[in-house]
């Protein structure tokens, strides 16, 4: 097993962006595990099942299969890394990732991404629930207001029609929903380095885990 990283923190802090580029510039794999819970929801929801657990939920998470192949991630046979990036998938993942069904079925796959080398991961359990004895964790986080503008900023890039006070709607309702779900909740790790990016450019937060984690590894 290889040198574990994790980054975990509520919607909007910066998490993906930043490990993405951090495992860039250090030359280490990166896995989105929230990009993950995006692809089953965004599935599920297009399906038309709902987030319940019951048998058709069962039935249908089971004829699905998550492929990771570079930057992309597949759902069977279809491409859905831009798909899942939408404000509809952003309402309805929460439902989908709180429930056990759905988290068994993608924990051993995301598990097993650390065996091939080092690793950077970030998520919403990653230092908690999936890698609880990885070498580094860190727990980014912002203000509700801070979170909701990136999100809205994206948003309108991609050409969605959206308002702020809508984002910032839905960001408070995903903190609530991370944070008092049954099944491996939103927590900061005890030991992990903890940074507020509300005030920060992402070139900061980048340059700041670089340089510890770079530390560390040496």
């Amino acid at each position: 097993m290889g040198f574990v990283i994790t980054v975990d923190g509520p919607a909007g802090a910066g998490k993906s962006s930043v490990a993405k580029r951090v495992a860039k510039r250090l030359g280490i794999r990166y896995l989105d595990t929230g990009a993950m819970y995006r692809a089953i929801a965004y599935t599920l929801d297009k399906k038309g099942v709902a987030p319940a657990e019951n048998g058709e939920l069962t039935r249908s998470v089971a004829s699905l299969v998550v492929r990771l192949e570079g930057q992309g991630i597949f759902v069977n046979d279809e491409n859905v890394t831009e798909s899942i990036r939408s404000y509809r998938v952003d309402r309805v993942v929460s439902g989908y990732a709180a429930l056990k069904t759905v988290r068994n079925a993608l924990l051993n796959l995301q598990r097993e991404q650390a065996e091939y080398g080092d690793l950077i991961a970030d998520g919403r359990d990653t230092g908690t629930v999936v890698f609880p004895e990885a070498d580094l964790k860190f727990f980014l986080t912002a203000s509700p207001e801070a979170r909701a503008e990136r999100r809205y900023k994206e948003l309108l890039r991609k050409g969605e029609a959206v308002l702020y006070k809508e984002v910032l709607t839905q960001i408070h309702e995903r903190d609530r929903a991370d944070s008092n779900r049954e099944v491996a909740p939103l927590r900061e790790p005890v030991e992990a380095i903890r940074l507020d990016t509300s005030s920060m450019a992402e070139d900061e937060v980048v340059n700041e885990l670089a340089f510890i984690i770079q530390s560390r590894m040496a």
